[in-house]
């Protein structure tokens, strides 16, 4: 039985099996102004194939939507809406060495967020970065002394 199955693999028939997405989290900022734009871009996701779970924060202009699906038919089904829609640019302030570079920080952004770029990031060659995690309690070389 183990050869006919060995070579039923080399002449199958069978239409090509559909890899299943991983599953992921996407989020997308989206304008929304009242309860009508909040539930058209909440129906138009949650009809899609693969979506688990969507949550809207109107608040924050946030949509979160979880299963297994691809980013950007998400955020395309999203734009069908009419609404002006991009992928999530904010991080949370804490999670960023700088928070207040100019090129991080949006007045736009809702509270507790900035814009993720690269100057907001430490350089690990930074005199300062170097000198910081000399001390360090992660270091396994740090001072002995301590």
């Amino acid at each position: 039985m183990g050869a006919l199955d060995f070579l039923s693999d080399y002449f199958s028939v069978s239409t090509q099996k559909k890899k299943r997405k991983a599953m992921q989290t996407v989020e997308i900022k989206v304008k929304m102004d009242c309860d009508g734009c909040e539930r058209r871009v909440r129906n138009s996701v949650s009809n899609m194939s693969g979506v688990k779970q969507v949550e809207v924060n109107r608040k924050q202009s946030k949509v979160t939507v979880t299963g297994y699906v691809d980013r950007n038919k998400v955020l395309k089904k999203v734009q069908r809406t009419g609404k002006r829609a991009e992928f999530w640019p904010y991080i949370q302030y804490n999670l960023v060495a700088y928070p207040y570079v100019a090129q991080a920080y949006d007045k736009k952004a809702p509270s507790g967020f900035v814009k993720n770029t690269e100057q907001a990031l430490p350089n690990p060659n930074a005199p300062d970065e170097k000198l910081t995690s000399l001390f360090s309690d992660d270091n396994p070389n740090a001072c002995l002394i301590m």
